[in-house]
């Protein structure tokens, strides 16, 4: 089947193709946590996405049914009798204000908060603690340390430690004064955080060209690997093959990407980029490396080196 994919073309391109049908066969063996794509392994915006995911899939192996860790972390910034605002506890916890309402009314239903008048606004209502809610606290914070001992899998306590001051010096100017230490010192939180902002910054920088960050993320990936299939790149990014089809669509129905079956095989399918969707990407290209810069501007060209390395370690880890 190889050499029918290869009979018609002239060396160069023959070598082309065998390059990408390895880095294909390679990304096909490797499980999505391990995978990175060479034209994205080196972009701090796609490698704390991809650390988020890798926080996410942890969540829903490590965290019991009754165990809500957005919940943990209200609980946690309601701790010493602290009376806040739905509005504050979801700037804090970094989730949106209709998460904030479901974990708020989750918490209430289950006696672990009780919700009081607002003290800066008696129209509105804010939460405290209950007794139950401070036990409940303690006993979650051991699903809260196991999941960063499965994010960090394989990390060395120096490892941990250097990944967890960086991201902490990246997200400092943008966690709120009554963020809870436990908090400050979770790499998922951290994590969690710096992927929050540095998204909706580059969403905010892509809308002039008609993408969002994970449209660039195909495009480029796609750009620099030569076309791949829809399950292959499922792969590479770490998400669902129904999440990905619909990234493909909508590129597809601007015209950025098409879908062609290989003539080596009629029954697969690869994606392949095409010009207008090079020129998008190649306009967004300095837009990502500027929201990165601008987040990373608290480092020193070595500390970003060194959280991109760490990075690329959580995520490919096993």
């Amino acid at each position: 089947m190889v050499n029918d994919y290869l009979r018609y073309d002239t060396p160069e391109i023959q070598i082309v193709k065998c390059l990408t049908i390895v880095q294909v066969m390679n990304i096909e063996s490797d499980s999505p946590a391990r995978t990175l794509l060479p034209a994205l392994a080196e972009l701090p915006g796609h490698l704390i996405w991809r650390a988020r995911a890798r926080v996410v899939a942890a969540l829903e192996d490590v965290l019991p049914d009754n165990v809500d860790i957005h919940g943990y972390a209200a609980l946690l910034a309601l701790a010493g009798g602290a009376t806040r605002s739905q509005q504050a506890l979801a700037r804090t916890v970094a989730v949106s204000g209709t998460t904030m309402m479901r974990v708020a009314t989750d918490l209430a239903d289950r006696g672990l908060v009780q919700r009081v008048r607002n003290p800066d606004d008696r129209r509105s209502y804010a939460l405290t603690r209950t007794p139950e809610g401070a036990a409940a606290a303690r006993t979650w914070r051991r699903y809260a340390e196991d999941l960063e001992e499965s994010v960090t899998a394989g990390f060395t306590v120096r490892e941990r430690e250097d990944l967890r001051t960086l991201l902490l010096l990246v997200a400092a100017g943008e966690l709120d004064p009554d963020t809870p230490e436990p908090l400050r010192e979770s790499i998922a939180f951290l994590i969690t955080r710096v992927q929050f902002r540095m998204h909706r910054d580059f969403q905010a920088a892509l809308e002039p060209i008609g993408i969002d960050p994970a449209h660039f993320g195909v495009l480029a990936g796609l750009d620099g690997s030569g076309p791949l299939s829809q399950s292959v790149l499922a792969r590479a990014f770490g998400i669902s093959g129904a999440h990905l089809v619909q990234l493909v669509d909508d590129l597809e129905r601007r015209g950025f990407v098409a879908r062609r079956r290989l003539e080596s095989d009629r029954r697969a399918q690869v994606v392949e980029v095409l010009p207008p969707g090079r020129d998008a990407m190649r306009k967004a290209a300095p837009l990502a490396e500027r929201t990165a810069d601008e987040r990373l501007a608290p480092l020193t060209a070595a500390q970003a080196s060194r959280l991109v390395t760490l990075l690329q370690r959580l995520v490919t880890a096993p």
